[in-house]
């Protein structure tokens, strides 16, 4: 699937980070975000994740960060009329470019894809530890496969979104453009709670 990024993508504002490869379940109830699924199911296509910067999930068009990342609808059900039950999965990163907002408060956006990280680099040896203690508490199928342990990118993303960490922290993460640099301050963040390697 290509993604023409001045065709435009469909933006959902959330109160949550979406990562790359990340999974992210969403519960749809609202008419727009109905229309937006039932688009991107038609059409095979994905849709904006941006954090919340100003506003709520529901009514008037929140205020989204300006870099969100991709999400690609897996699996759907519609266990009953007018909700759907989605699983989605986190793609490319972007920013957003140009932003519109229809009469019924549905965001679409003109989007400038951001390039993955470059080659991966040495992982932190505290952070691994940490990811592979959570894998084991609660379950290596919660996390995408295969499990990339020595890619300095997925180990951060991966702790990023299992981490109790502040929403705008989050965001600072996604924002990253360097998987060491995210990393480092993952480290940071695990030392200022007394764990050390």
């Amino acid at each position: 699937m290509t993604l023409d990024p001045n065709a435009g993508v469909h933006i959902f504002p959330l109160h949550t980070v979406l990562y790359p490869e990340g999974v992210l379940p969403l519960k749809v109830f609202e008419q727009r975000y109905i229309e937006m699924t039932k688009a991107c199911l038609r059409d095979s296509l994905p849709f904006g994740v941006c954090l919340i910067r100003e506003g709520r999930e529901v009514g008037a068009a929140a205020v989204p960060e300006q870099i969100g990342c991709l999400a690609t609808i897996e699996q759907w059900d519609m266990p009953q009329f007018g909700v759907f039950q989605l699983l989605t999965r986190g793609g490319a990163r972007f920013r957003i470019r140009e932003m519109r907002i229809a009469p019924n408060h549905l965001i679409s956006a003109t989007i400038d894809p951001i390039a993955p990280d470059g080659a991966a680099e040495e992982v932190d040896p505290l952070c691994r530890e940490v990811l592979v203690a959570i894998m084991k508490k609660i379950g290596a199928e919660r996390f995408p496969a295969p499990a990339r342990l020595d890619d300095a990118a997925w180990v951060g993303y991966r702790l990023a979104e299992v981490l109790p960490l502040d929403a705008h922290v989050k965001q600072e993460l996604l924002e990253a453009t360097d998987a060491g640099k995210r990393l480092a301050r993952l480290r940071g963040l695990l030392e200022k709670q007394g764990l050390t390697a």
